[in-house]
């Protein structure tokens, strides 16, 4: 990293910090807004006291409150921002990719305020995913209001996001490893350095919010058993199976949606009745759910009951996503995937008493696997369970489970519920990292060193015609690099200089005069990703390779092939597979038997 690149990543830093703090209050003003709107449209009172839509006492006319928000919300997607519809990260996965991460300042405002009604009149959703959405929305406004680059406003927008997530979960460490696995599409130290002190920050400010430290309290997890770990990866399997079946029966709904014979601002609140009815026989189906989840991981509820709720609550959350509303993902998937846990736990505990199942840790799994499976972020899903339960011991079954969910949801769907709306939209998404070939390979790894060399005094008449004749010496280049009598190098000519000189009939003269006496040079020890820098800079297609004590004495040439072969270089150790001993051992057997 150069001096100035450091000098960024510190500006970069210091702004991160502010922002992490804005952020924590970004998100506990968001649940202030949920619960006015809750208790105004439930309970008919004006109060930010925490509370929950399950205890209303509407009896049928709980039916029309969730219509009442899908119908705000349809009004203000519609005269405000389409953009405010959905669950966010994809939204934001979206401005990144194709914008330069520039995401319109009224996002700011609109989708929280979208998110705080649409929850707060019922909507089986998270605050976590609005509130990450307008922490990127932040980020990006910030990174609009100065001088910076697209890369540069990509880090803002993912340290506003990552510390929305800290704010409202107390996990800063699963907050990096999401922007890194979901917005950031890199690992480099100018983008998660910020985004790690601003999540940090988050994550501290809760105190002074007075949030508690622990968000889903558990009882504590017992030394896992060889064959009680077995269980959490047959678990993973199941998990991550249901994760795209989810996924698959969201879109599905979306798409139904698209085919209603009405305006699309009017999909909410018709997804919304759903909600409602889905509501009025299971009211713990109505809003956040923070608690449901907790219930589950402390195993306080029947198994009949959680069936039921996780059953209702997927109707319910899929017919309101489907139908473009605002909301968040992460607290149903948590739902679900800890529900899924718990009962196949319980039902594994019957047929196999020998295993000695945990059935919060069952639950716990199931939770972290369903996320990963859902969102294809395997390490923010396994350290998110950690940190929101401070229960560390429980990582071995966590990273079994979840890695295998990962890994079956792959198998059976390319796309994760994050990723496939915009892939959907033609957009490519990022879904693997790997070292950058070309920053860590030099230009003498790959130059070419029988470069076509001519004396800048050859007469170009004289080049054109060997050209046209075929003359081996001169026809397999495009450009000629020219040196004078001592052998130092004096410039470049190409075959399209000679072209444009032969129709204007100004080919009298030394090739010199027809091509560029102000190189642009590369350095064997310099590497491939400068020297890609220099040809997009200077807009050209080629560098003559020299030596640094020795500027004019030429000892390669480093052309647009050559660049390439180092990326097969990497398909080949990819793709080719060689035989190993045991097996060259037996050819050798069979051969000589």
């Amino acid at each position: 990293m150069s001096r100035g690149q450091t000098q960024r990543l510190i500006l970069i830093s210091l702004a991160a910090i502010p922002l992490g703090v804005a952020m924590s209050g970004v998100a506990v003003l968001l649940t202030h807004l949920i619960d006015f709107f809750t208790n105004l449209f439930f309970f008919g009172k004006l109060s930010l006291t925490p509370a929950s839509p399950a205890a209303n006492q509407l009896g049928p006319w709980v039916v029309f409150i969730p219509a009442v928000g899908g119908l705000i919300v349809g009004v203000m997607a519609r005269f405000g921002s389409k953009a405010i519809r959905g669950h966010g990260i994809p939204e934001a996965m979206e401005q990144i990719l194709e914008n330069k991460s520039r995401i319109p300042a009224r996002m700011t405002w609109l989708k929280p305020l979208s998110a705080a009604v649409s929850i707060g009149t019922g909507g089986p959703f998270g605050a976590e995913g609005p509130i990450i959405a307008t922490g990127g929305a932040g980020g990006s406004l910030l990174g609009q209001l100065f001088s910076t680059t697209a890369s540069e406003r990509k880090t803002l927008l993912a340290v506003g996001a990552a510390a929305g997530m800290s704010a409202t979960f107390n996990c800063p460490v699963a907050s990096v490893l999401l922007a890194i696995e979901l917005l950031l599409f890199e690992f480099k130290p100018r983008s998660f350095i910020p985004v790690a002190l601003a999540s940090v920050v988050a994550a501290s400010s809760r105190s002074f919010w007075g949030l508690s430290q622990t968000v889903f309290a558990m009882p504590p997890i017992a030394p896992v058993s060889l064959g009680e770990l077995s269980f959490y990866l047959g678990l993973g399997v199941a998990v991550g199976a249901l994760a795209v079946a989810i996924t698959k029966a969201v879109y599905y709904v979306e798409d139904k949606f698209e085919h209603l014979p009405v305006h699309w601002m009017w999909w909410p609140a018709i997804g919304a009745l759903g909600v409602g009815a889905v509501g009025f026989f299971e009211p713990r189906t109505l809003g956040v759910g923070y608690s449901n989840i907790g219930d589950i991981l402390n195993v306080s509820l029947p198994l009949a009951v959680v069936a039921a709720l996780c059953t209702l609550k997927f109707l319910s959350w899929s017919i309101a996503l489907g139908s473009g509303t605002s909301g968040g993902t992460l607290a149903p998937l948590l739902t679900f995937g800890s529900g899924t846990g718990l009962l196949l736990g319980a039902a594994a505990s019957g047929v196999m008493p020998f295993l000695h199942i945990q059935p919060h840790l069952a639950a716990l799994v199931g939770m972290a696997a369903l996320f990963a499976g859902a969102s294809q972020a395997l390490l923010a899903s396994v350290v998110f369970a950690c940190e929101t339960t401070g229960h560390v011991q429980a990582l071995l079954p966590l990273l079994g489970g979840c890695s295998v969910a990962l890994m079956t949801a792959r198998l059976l769907s390319k796309n994760s519920i994050m990723s496939e709306k915009i892939v959907r939209r033609g957009v490519s998404v990022p879904s693997q990292y790997e070292a950058d070939v070309y920053a860590h390979m030099t230009v003498g790894q790959v130059m070419e060193t029988d470069a076509q060399v001519i004396s800048a005094e050859t007469p170009a008449r004289e080049l054109l015609a060997r050209i046209a004749a075929h003359d081996p010496t001169v026809s397999r280049r495009h450009a000629y690099l020219l040196t004078d009598a001592a052998g130092n190098l004096t410039g470049i000519v190409t075959r399209g200089d000679l072209i444009k000189a032969a129709e204007s009939l100004a080919l009298d003269g030394a090739v010199l005069a027809l091509g560029n006496a102000n190189l642009v040079v590369t350095y064997p020890d310099e590497t491939l990703h400068t020297a890609i820098e220099k040809l997009l800079q200077h807009e050209i297609g080629r560098l003559p390779v020299v030596r640094r004590d020795a500027p004019t004495r030429l000892i390669g040439y480093l052309s647009r092939a050559a660049i390439l072969s180092a990326r097969g270089k990497v398909i080949r150790e990819e793709s080719h597979r060689e035989p190993g001993w045991l097996e060259s051992k037996f050819e050798e057997t069979a051969k000589s038997g």
